[in-house]
């Protein structure tokens, strides 16, 4: 508890949970003692994204309230792959992929939280407990709590039941509930919060743990990250947002922030940032152009999370100068190799189409402009004295961008 307030409430006020357990107990419980929990993170890329961020954030005010975190990496479930969300299987992971993943994660993770001092995070890997399991015991001794018929109802089945559901997959229920109960015998972890979409395996665990143990263990999820129409955010024409500045850079960062929906940035705000709540009603109370000023503040403080202030202070100078000073010096550069001179072929090597075809469509349709200069025809070249000096090339709307040739 931090200045007399139960984080419960302070998450319930920035809108994070969306299910528990026991919830009265719960409370409690994270009233009159300090708390350890945990979450889970299977390492299958070398950073986070966005899917991440609100899990960070989360346990970023438990631990700014006393509570002690525990980041579970799944170094054993990784290499099954968890079946939730998915219609198809995932890649199986070397160790070596698996461990780097991980190093990359707590890096990221340690500008949400602090895994030094006070209430330090700590990260264990299940492969540690998971990899020299003897199946004959663990199924005689975990798989008897479970009923078939039951986990084939859960979420987390029912899209892989339709392409069908390996046996392999099928235990990660299992496998993911053992880990709560080993945390929970050998660290007195009595609570695992994730995203929703994990409420069926965390809500396994919890159960497991009473029914062996007969001790209290906890479940909490937080909301998934979606807009208003129930689309997950974090995803771009590029694909993925990213945590790592080489995968999506700062400006590219702050870029998908400045660009979020009118509705959906009160709600940003209070998820994504440490703006008291007062602040931010104010900031999104206008529905009119003033609106910009709250995805200007949103935009800033979730780079300057993730990457640094300097980050953030960069981006909205770039930004400032691409939509409203026109000042080429100061907007996001490109440099493409020299001898390239059509406009279709600079917007390829530019990476701003992904193809020659696509940049066809974009010219044809009007959506290129070179200076004031509307492009209107495939064949437009300019010359290699334009290129050196640098052109401003206009994407729609939304991408200005000075483009030199090395």
């Amino acid at each position: 508890m931090i200045n007399g307030k139960n984080v419960m409430d302070t998450l319930r006020e920035r809108g994070y949970i969306k299910q528990t357990v026991f919830e009265e107990d719960l409370y409690k419980m994270l009233s009159e003692e300090s708390v350890s929990f945990y979450v889970g993170f299977d390492p299958t890329a070398d950073s986070l994204h966005v899917g991440h961020y609100l899990a960070l954030m989360a346990m970023s005010h438990l631990q700014q309230a006393g509570h002690k975190p525990y980041v579970l990496v799944g170094g054993g479930t990784g290499k099954i792959g968890d079946p939730s969300g998915r219609s198809d299987m995932r890649t199986m992971m070397t160790n070596k992929i698996i461990d780097d993943n991980c190093n990359a994660f707590k890096e990221q993770m340690s500008k949400f939280f602090t895994f030094e001092g006070e209430n330090a995070a700590v990260m264990v890997n299940n492969a540690d407990w998971l990899d020299n399991l003897n199946y004959i015991e663990f199924i005689r001794d975990i798989g008897a709590h479970f009923s078939v018929n039951r986990m084939l109802t859960a979420e987390c089945f029912k899209k892989r039941m339709a392409t069908g559901l390996s046996f392999l997959e099928f235990n990660y229920m299992l496998m993911q509930a053992y880990d709560f109960l080993y945390l929970n015998k050998t660290y007195g972890l009595k609570l695992q919060c994730g995203g929703d979409d994990q409420w069926s395996n965390i809500l396994a665990g919890a159960d497991l743990i009473r029914r062996k143990e007969h001790t209290p263990a906890y479940a909490m999820t937080f909301q998934l990250l979606t807009t208003g129409d129930g689309i997950k955010m974090g995803k771009t024409q590029k694909g993925a947002v990213w945590l790592n500045r080489d995968k999506t850079s700062p400006y590219e960062f702050y870029q998908y922030w400045r660009n979020v929906g009118d509705a959906d940035v009160e709600k940003c705000l209070k998820l994504l940032t440490f703006v008291p709540v007062d602040e931010i009603v104010e900031l999104c109370k206008y529905q009119d152009e003033r609106i910009n000023k709250a995805k200007e503040r949103l935009a800033f403080e979730v780079t300057k999370i993730v990457h640094t202030e300097e980050d953030a202070k960069q981006a909205e100078a770039k930004t400032l100068a691409a939509f409203i000073t026109g000042d080429a010096d100061s907007m996001p550069s490109i440099e493409i190799e020299s001898g390239i001179f059509g406009v279709a072929d600079i917007l390829v090597s530019a990476k701003l189409a992904k193809s020659k075809g696509e940049a066809k469509r974009l010219i044809e349709g009007g959506g290129i402009k070179i200076g004031d200069l509307k492009i209107v025809s495939i064949a437009h070249e300019l010359s290699e004295d334009e290129l050196k000096g640098g052109i401003v090339l206009h994407k729609g709307k939304k991408i200005h961008v000075k483009i030199s040739s090395k």
